[in-house]
């Protein structure tokens, strides 16, 4: 954080998007506060700088983060804006040239995962036990890195893999059964879906629930958010206006919702769905979740 001409430069962390591409490249602005942005690749290399040492003003953060992050007490601040948002049930693959593979098999199973506390993984867990009734205990998971705050540890059905193994390759020579990808979901003729027709099957979600499932959001430093609440209003602002920016608005808020009453109802299955998962070393409400938005932001963060 600097001033600088009588303008308050904060600096961010945030991936390009539709509704955050104005904002990076300074075309979308809010008079007196500027973002300053920084390159970060993968984006999630910057949540765990942000989430132990608050290593930049304003940052992008995936949502399992930043619950740990306000179960662990850091001094960080969740504006209720959704960043990435994504129907998930694509995400979990399998090898078919080793035999067919489905839900009903994955009791016992051992399953890749970058890290257990990766929000994508925790939206896969979840569909597949309040959607298929397979328990995330009931699997063996298979992590290639350790979670974004350091005093989390992962429960006991989870096992590290052997240093320098990779997650693809090893799927491919059948050392698990299936895996968890995210943005980086492989283009390989060998891989396939696990659920059947998953876009089908997330728009049957998709019609019970009602959202898409969140993965990052906004989140902020404390001190620089309670010493000055009109600096926290403004970057809400921002991203705001970065989502009204876009060619579709509406599907663009569809999809990334602002907003507190927005957000509730994906809040409520994430923290539910965190607590089965053991993911949160103590109960968090989403009132609590929301409160410091609430104290700061006022009537903007309904």
């Amino acid at each position: 954080m600097k001033q600088q001409d009588g303008v308050l430069h904060l600096t961010a962390a945030l991936k390009k998007y539709p509704h955050t591409q104005g904002l990076i490249e300074g075309a979308i602005a809010e008079p007196g506060l500027r973002l300053d942005c920084q390159v970060v690749e993968p984006i999630h290399r910057a949540f765990a700088p942000m989430a132990r040492s608050q290593a930049y003003d304003v940052s992008e953060m995936a949502i399992v983060t930043f619950l740990q992050a306000k179960a662990y007490g850091k001094p960080l601040v969740m504006l209720p804006s959704v960043l990435a948002a994504r129907l998930q049930q694509g995400c979990i693959v399998y090898n078919r040239r080793r035999g067919p593979l489905g839900v009903i098999d994955l009791p016992g199973a051992r399953v890749g995962v970058r890290a257990y506390t990766q929000t994508t993984g925790m939206w896969v867990r979840a569909i597949l036990d309040g959607t298929y009734g397979v328990a995330s205990d009931k699997i063996e998971w298979i992590t290639f890195e350790g979670g974004h705050l350091e005093e989390y540890r992962d429960p006991a059905f989870v096992t590290r893999a052997p240093t320098g193994k990779e997650m693809l390759q090893m799927l491919l020579d059948g050392e698990i059964d299936a895996a968890i990808f995210g943005n980086d979901l492989p283009d390989h003729e060998d891989i396939a879906p696990l659920i059947p027709d998953p876009a089908a099957a997330d728009q049957v979600w998709y019609g019970q629930h009602g959202f898409y499932p969140t993965n990052h959001v906004a989140v902020m430093r404390s001190d620089i958010a309670q010493a000055d609440p009109e600096t926290a209003r403004g970057v809400y602002r921002l991203l705001r206006r970065g989502k009204d920016a876009t060619p579709d608005p509406v599907a663009a808020r569809k999809r990334v919702p602002d907003g507190i009453e927005a957000m509730r109802g994906a809040l409520e299955m994430i923290i539910r769905h965190c607590e089965r998962q053991q993911l949160l070393p103590r109960k968090i409400g989403v009132d609590e979740v929301f409160a410091d938005s609430l104290a700061l932001l006022g009537a903007e963060a309904r």
